[in-house]
């Protein structure tokens, strides 16, 4: 399959290629998330040398490290004898004086066969490579061993980096081009099980429908994605029995801190501080009403699963492997599709929010975009700027009926009681529908400020 979007990072990194003088590029993000794959497609065309750490001991490390090295300066003897110690392939790297990138995959398990090896490569960028040619690009999985070991402020290697770049999941847009030409629906199904990680959208086959994927890829025993999350979660963490827990409680709709206490049986103390780990870890996040002024403060906060395959996973598969593994995928999946159109909608309210912000011309730049609720009143997204006094509220809608203007006379309600800007602020109200509007709602819509789009499509202008 050809490579697919990432054309910010490609961009940056051309960019940074094209500058004078040695670059130090440190690229992160979630297992899955395509650096890999982004830095083969940049390295392809230029003098590279790309090194896979690999979870063994620093002699085997070294020795591997030799082989690339060798391969491309074509150096047989450091093919056979490599090199004795890092410094010496530091030294030897600088002496070629070569442009070229060096690129070195999953850092974090360098790190882990010598704990010096932050200090050795500061050593390297100083003394050797910093008046050079070199690209040299740390990538790496284990967010929390980056952002310490290498983004910290403690780290030996703070500072020295030329720039930075944390590869988050693809946009709905984005891997859509993985089911190109199918309809709305089958993509935006597919997207709640992969979400934005192109590594599972490659687990799907072209030419199977949802269902059909869903059952021989995710629901089978032996297939990749059947032990994916439990594989991540116990490669990140040393407790993994905890936060399986925690995450199932959130997956099943346990959001608030006391419900999460209650089905987890775990202290308050004890869930908040593996809740902070999975937030570190990106998998899950604490969601604050977008108004709120003082977000870090709130009380209110709601705890939510941000990656849609744990999500799906904790949701429709943790819960029934027993049944699995006796090999009854029939009576899951059966379950798993009368449950979906629920699922879905949740599903569409974040697509819906992406869409905003690709459409925000049309309306106003957002500063801020996310879900609003207070007491039992919910708005699925609203945008904001307070510069502009500018406010957008926003219903998404995966229903089998066409929205009508009950529904916007509702929104209209609820946005009266959101506590937002000054009294002359400018509202802006926007209706996301599966299945379109009623003739009513589109007449409506020509005369007040309210857009409309069905599945993905805009389909009117202010």
């Amino acid at each position: 399959m050809d490579f697919i979007n990432r054309k910010k990072e490609l961009l940056f990194l051309e960019e940074k290629w094209n500058e004078s003088g040695p670059q130090f590029i440190v690229l992160w993000g979630k297992r899955r998330v395509g650096k890999t794959e982004l830095v083969k497609q940049f390295i392809k065309d230029k003098q590279h040398i790309y090194f896979l750490s690999e979870s063994t001991n620093e002699r085997e490390q070294l020795k591997r490290f030799s082989l690339a090295v060798g391969h491309l300066f074509q150096e047989p003897l450091l093919e056979t004898r490599g090199f004795a110690e890092w410094e010496e392939s530091f030294k030897y790297i600088k002496e070629k004086q070569l442009k070229f990138v060096l690129a070195i995959d999953e850092f974090p398990y360098l790190i882990e066969s010598n704990r010096a090896i932050p200090s050795l490569f500061q050593k390297a960028w100083d003394e050797y490579w910093s008046k050079s040619n070199i690209f040299l690009i740390l990538l790496g999985s284990s967010i929390a061993m980056m952002e310490t070991e290498v983004l910290g402020y403690k780290s030996p290697l703070y500072g020295r980096r030329t720039g930075q770049w944390k590869v988050a999941p693809m946009t709905f847009e984005s891997v859509s081009h993985f089911r190109e030409g199918k309809p709305f629906e089958d993509r935006l199904m597919h997207y709640s099980v992969a979400g934005g990680m192109p590594a599972y959208w490659l687990q799907f086959s072209s030419k199977k429908n949802f269902t059909s994927n869903l059952k021989d890829h995710v629901l089978k025993k032996g297939q990749v994605l059947y032990e994916e999350v439990e594989f991540l979660l116990r490669e990140e963490l040393r407790e993994p029995r905890y936060y399986f827990a925690l995450l199932q409680a959130v997956a099943q709709g346990k959001r608030k801190l006391s419900e999460i206490v209650n089905a987890t049986g775990l202290s308050s103390s004890v869930a908040n501080k593996y809740l902070g780990v999975l937030a570190d870890l990106n998998i899950l996040e604490r969601e604050i009403s977008v108004t709120e002024e003082k977000p870090l403060k709130s009380k209110k906060g709601l705890y939510a699963i941000t990656d849609e395959f744990c999500q799906f996973w904790f949701k429709n598969i943790f819960p029934r492997k027993g049944e699995l593994e006796m090999d009854m995928e029939d009576p899951v999946l059966n379950d798993i599709k009368a449950s979906l159109p629920q699922y879905l909608s949740f599903i569409y309210e974040k697509i819906a929010k992406e869409l905003l912000i690709q459409h925000s011309e049309r309306f106003f730049p957002f500063t801020k975009i996310g879900r609003w609720w207070e007491k039992n009143e919910e708005i699925d997204v609203v945008g904001l700027n307070p510069t502009l006094n500018k406010i957008l509220f926003c219903e998404a809608k995966w229903t089998s009926k066409p929205v009508g203007i009950d529904i916007y006379e509702s929104l209209k309600e609820k946005a009266r009681k959101v506590i937002w800007g000054n009294e002359n602020r400018e509202e802006y109200f926007c209706l996301f529908s599966k299945q379109g509007f009623t003739d009513a709602m589109l007449e409506r819509a020509k005369t007040e400020k309210v857009s409309l789009f069905r599945g993905e499509k805009y389909l009117r202008s202010l």
